[in-house]
């Protein structure tokens, strides 16, 4: 999906140690980041920090590295070199069952597809984590109609992804991501399948409904019109963070 935004890309920026702390604390730190792959470089040396609360676009063209970012930061795969910590806690040295447990309880995911499960209704794919989480299905499936309701899904809960728009399995996707209450939500390229006008209102709910929730988002994207609805954008090419740039307060509201 294409966005439309007014205007030119704003001047690359540095945030000042004050200004970030301004808007919170930082939750997610990564620092030296490199990732190879035989002799590829995914990763060259890249310094990344997400504030509690905050909406950042990782932006590049394809085989930038800015897939590969989301996955280590995701801890679903460990770097090469480097450091990742959520909350001053170090990510990399944990093993795979700890990661399993962190992406699940911590961490909210969005994908393109939605990746939803074509045999459960809305309701119980939003309510996956916390059901795999042992929380009871009384619970979860409370927690998961009230954000469905939210993102407005009322009326759908017992429907099949194969019974929904493409939209609407896009927004069972987002509750999915937020049911556990995550410190971050990672969306890669959450709107790449959508029309246009499906698309904004996705971008608007995902990134207002994150907010509402206390949970940073990391949006990967080759789309500068996308990134425009995050509070950040990082521009990568060849593997590193190129530069960095604000978007104008109210740019798409």
């Amino acid at each position: 999906m294409d966005v439309d935004v007014p205007g030119s890309v704003p001047a690359a920026t540095t945030a000042t140690p004050s200004a970030r702390n301004a808007r919170g604390m930082d939750i997610l730190t990564a620092r030296g980041l490199v990732m190879t792959y035989g002799t590829t470089r995914a990763l060259d040396g890249v310094d990344v920090s997400v504030r509690a609360g905050e909406s950042v676009a990782v932006m590049g063209p394809s085989g930038s590295g800015k897939t590969t970012l989301l996955h280590v930061l995701a801890g679903i795969v460990r770097p090469t070199s480097g450091t990742v910590a959520l909350a001053g806690a170090d990510l990399v040295s944990l093993g795979d069952a700890q990661r399993t447990r962190l992406r699940r309880e911590d961490f909210g995911f969005v994908f393109q597809s939605g990746q939803l499960l074509s045999e459960l209704p809305a309701e119980e794919n939003a309510a996956l984590p916390l059901l795999l989480g042992g929380q009871s299905r009384a619970a979860a499936t409370a927690r998961a109609r009230d954000l469905l309701a939210r993102l407005g899904l009322a009326g759908t809960e017992r429907r099949r992804p194969g019974e929904l728009s493409g939209g609407q399995a896009q927004r069972v996707a987002i509750a999915r991501a937020l049911v556990g209450h995550p410190k971050v939500v990672f969306a890669d390229e959450p709107t790449g399948a959508l029309d246009q006008a499906t698309g904004r209102e996705v971008l608007d709910l995902l990134t207002s409904v994150a907010r509402e929730n206390g949970a940073a988002l990391v949006v990967v994207t080759h789309d500068a019109g996308v990134a425009r609805w995050c509070d950040r954008t990082l521009a990568m090419r060849d593997g590193r963070v190129v530069s960095e740039f604000t978007a104008p307060a109210g740019a798409l509201r």
